[in-house]
């Protein structure tokens, strides 16, 4: 019995190292595993908690002076086993504020203020006077506020704010105008930073390139604008009856109800300009529940498109899609569709997660970025595939970052590869003769192992430009292709939804991802995860050599590279006979650098040819033997 209690520690033991020392884990991130917040089978601990928060706010919106004013109350619930000493928020604005610091430069005529604030007021005490001072101050684009009693944990703090801001005339980072009464706003209120378990209060600046890192809250908001504007917002518009005039009403409910794309707003009604009741202004209501941001976008001479789905019968969940966009974009007609194919497919196939809620709408602003029920999109001219691939790459982004609240400040390739790998599929479908996976792996060797690409797990806070590019979304998409390789598409999927059970709502670092594969497959990949997630290095491989014994044929394969991909062998003869052979990246798995593999051929071939379109090799001089 000794023996056994003795033998079973051992084995404990040996488990308990192997899960975690055979990947480096920075010591702050260990501290979350060693007090029950993390666990390493991929779970949330017994401990973990998250915070989240109550927005109410009232915003109004003037087109013409490009000002935006609001008042907003917050209750911000302490669910951490921390006592707080200070609330952190984002004033996103500042980045247009004279001195600070930006991730590129902008026009000089973009430079502002920042935001203004008018009021703040801390559990019903007018803290105002305080602004910077040494308990309420700025620094670049955050706003400290010392607490005069600490916030316990399990308990709640009310905040109230008045502010505004100009939106700049140029130099639009991620909203803005977009031309004098299509506007898209976003990141543009007093928002709480996260407190985690891993940081404690995300203090990290804002410049422009890294995004999202939000807790989950509840939005109410009224957004106050003139007449004949049409505003598409994060959330379920509350009092369409007292704003839309007929017929534009009356096509808004039958799109609520259709599975065909309704023209809520044609061409020809543009000239009309009788969208709205007849009131100088009016008040537009929204409300969000569960969700990590609010942004809408508005114009008065925008056509919509409207349709309906069902994304989850089995609880009869629904989701409404709305494009919104200018008459002269060409593409556009068709995005409502695109959208709804998309959230199709993303709900039933890949990742085959019922979409999250209830509205999603496609706006025709400015870049490709996606907000909550909010996709911002330029869109303007005849280019079919980019249309496809933007749309359903930043509806997708529904998922990671925001579903599952993943911080892409600091992990930027958790949402961003996703984006753009999983769409593969119903991007090669919606666009005919569209390679996306070749496309990611052509730029993928164009710069793997060059001296500015970094490792997935060097913090994104730290880089710009190509850096960012590459890590966040290149090499995250080839990796996960390899991954859904090695796994096979089933069980990748049945990872990935678990990964998603698991810990939507909640924030997720790179090891509850590497952890809950593991432990849905039963499987160590860290030979896998080393080399793509943790090292420097590139994918190659190499014909070694060509052996003929009659009609068996001997090749030996050489990883030179440290990443392991696929192998794909096509052999052929001289008149025509031709056959493949293919191995996923599993082979390299107890780290060789060296496979064989014998194939039984029907004829005497005179080539040998390594690699294809979508398997990422830096040097593909070496990938063909001919047989004289």
């Amino acid at each position: 019995m000794k023996k056994l209690i003795l033998l079973f520690l051992f084995v404990f033991v040996c488990n308990n190292f192997s899960q975690t020392e055979k990947l480096y884990m920075p010591r702050n991130v260990k501290s979350s595993f060693t007090k029950g917040f993390r666990s390493y089978d991929g779970n949330p601990g017994k401990n973990y908690w998250v915070n989240s928060a109550n927005y109410k706010m009232q915003i109004n919106f003037n087109p013409q002076l490009r000002l935006v004013e609001g008042t907003e109350q917050i209750t911000y619930f302490n669910n951490s086993s921390d006592s707080l000493t200070q609330i952190v928020l984002r004033l996103y604005q500042d980045i247009y504020k004279k001195g600070n610091s930006r991730d590129w430069p902008i026009s000089p005529d973009a430079l502002s203020d920042g935001t203004k604030l008018n009021k703040i007021i801390v559990n019903g005490v007018d803290r105002t006077n305080e602004l910077n001072s040494s308990t309420i101050f700025r620094s670049a684009t955050n706003l400290f506020i010392q607490l005069k009693n600490n916030l316990p944990p399990k308990s709640s703090i009310n905040l109230e704010f008045e502010w505004s801001f100009v939106i700049p005339k140029v130099s639009p980072i991620r909203m803005g105008l977009y031309d004098s009464t299509s506007f898209f706003i976003a990141y543009f209120y007093p928002q709480i930073a996260v407190y985690d378990d891993i940081d404690g209060w995300d203090t990290f600046d804002y410049g422009g390139v890294q995004e999202y890192y939000n807790d989950i809250c509840n939005f109410e908001v009224k957004i106050t604008v003139p007449k004949n504007f049409i505003i598409w917002a994060t959330g379920e518009l509350q009092n369409a009856g007292d704003l839309l005039n007929n017929p534009y009403l009356e096509r808004l409910k039958i799109a609520h109800e259709s599975s065909q794309i309704i023209k809520i707003i044609k061409p020809e009604d543009l000239e009309l300009k009788n969208f709205t009741k007849d009131k100088e202004l009016l008040t537009w209501e929204f409300k969000a529940d569960n969700v990590p941001d609010f942004a809408f976008g508005l114009s008065d001479h925008f056509l919509w498109d409207g349709t309906t789905l069902v994304t989850d019968s089995k609880n009869n969940k629904k989701t409404f899609v709305s494009a919104a966009y200018k008459k002269e974009s060409v593409d556009f007609y068709k995005v409502a569709e695109i959208s709804r194919k998309s959230i199709q497919f993303f709900s039933t196939t890949t990742p085959g997660v019922p979409f999250p809620y209830p509205t999603l709408t496609v706006f025709n602003g400015g870049g490709g970025m996606e907000y909550p029920m909010m996709v911002n999109e330029s869109v303007d001219k005849d280019n079919w595939n980019g249309t496809v691939h933007v749309t359903s790459h930043e509806i997708l982004h529904t998922y990671f970052p925001f579903y599952m609240g993943i911080n892409e400040r600091k992990y930027a390739w958790m949402d961003e590869g996703m984006a753009v790998m999983l769409p593969f599929q119903i991007q090669k479908e919606l666009a005919a003769g569209y390679e996306p996976e070749a496309k990611n792996i052509v730029n993928f060797e164009n710069s793997s192992g060059l001296e500015f690409e970094v490792p997935l797990m060097i913090l994104t806070t730290n880089l710009k430009s190509k850096p960012y590019r590459m890590q966040a979304y290149i090499r995250s998409a080839a990796a996960y292709s390899v991954l859904k390789d090695i796994t096979g598409e089933d069980n990748f999927n049945k990872c990935i939804v678990e990964y998603i059970n698991r810990w939507n709502g909640k924030h997720p670092i790179p090891y509850d991802f590497f952890n809950t594969f593991e432990d849905v497959l039963n499987e160590d990949l860290s030979w896998f995860w080393k080399p793509w997630f943790f090292e420097q290095g590139s994918p190659d491989l190499k014909i070694d050599n060509v052996l003929i014994n009659g009609n068996q044929v001997v090749i030996k394969i050489k990883k030179v590279g440290i990443m392991p991909v696929p192998i794909m062998l096509t052999l052929k003869s001289a008149a025509g006979y031709e056959m493949s052979v293919y191995k996923s990246a599993k082979v390299w798995k107890d780290n060789l650098t060296d496979y064989e593999i014998t194939v039984d051929v029907k004829q005497p071939i005179n080539s040998v040819t390594l690699g294809n379109k979508n398997i990422p090799d830096i040097d593909k001089s070496n990938n063909q033997f001919l047989i004289k």
